[in-house]
């Protein structure tokens, strides 16, 4: 691991799994993940790489398409997002699109933002915060989906002046 400027690590990796169901199909559900940082003493969380998986749609030929969409971000969020907000580390979707007036045959699409970012970046993300949030919403489904994950990191301590930047950036970034 490559260090990053100005943060001394604390922690060998971690891998910290999570995962989320719909409270009721199509609905939106949010869960909150305690990483146990300690503010006291600056801690934050250096995400290295997530993996997610969504729970596959229904095929339901009767409608256009049928989708299981999640997202992890660092704050919380009242719908579903996508890596344009700057809170949000990965998204993932699954869709089946229709034909239902049954001329074409289905097709499936699955999208998962950079488990492991090309290029040589040495962390995906820093949570300054104590928690993360994973989100799921299942769309024209009639049974309740799912997401499960992992994320990998390390603990690391900044210095009193950066980590008030980190939380403040984070906090901010909705």
């Amino acid at each position: 691991m490559e260090k990053i400027k100005g943060l001394a690590q604390t922690s060998s990796l971690i891998a910290i799994s999570f995962g989320v169901a719909e409270s009721a199909a199509n609905t939106f559900t949010q869960s909150r993940f305690d990483l146990q940082l300690n503010p006291l003493d600056n801690e934050v969380f250096v995400v290295l790489a997530i993996d997610m998986n969504v729970t596959p749609p229904d095929a339901d030929a009767s409608v256009d398409f049928n989708s299981t969409l999640a997202s992890l971000s660092t704050t919380e969020r009242t719908g579903l997002g996508t890596l344009a907000q700057p809170s949000v580390m990965v998204e993932a979707r699954d869709t089946i699109a229709n034909d239902s007036g049954n001329t074409l045959p289905a097709g499936t699409f699955s999208r998962v933002s950079g488990e492991t970012p090309t290029g040589d970046l040495p962390y995906i993300g820093i949570i300054a915060t104590n928690d993360f949030f994973v989100q799921v919403e299942g769309q024209n489904n009639r049974n309740a989906k799912g997401v499960t994950g992992r994320m990998f990191g390390y603990r690391a301590k900044a210095s009193a002046s950066q980590y008030a930047a980190l939380v403040q950036s984070e906090i901010l970034s909705q």
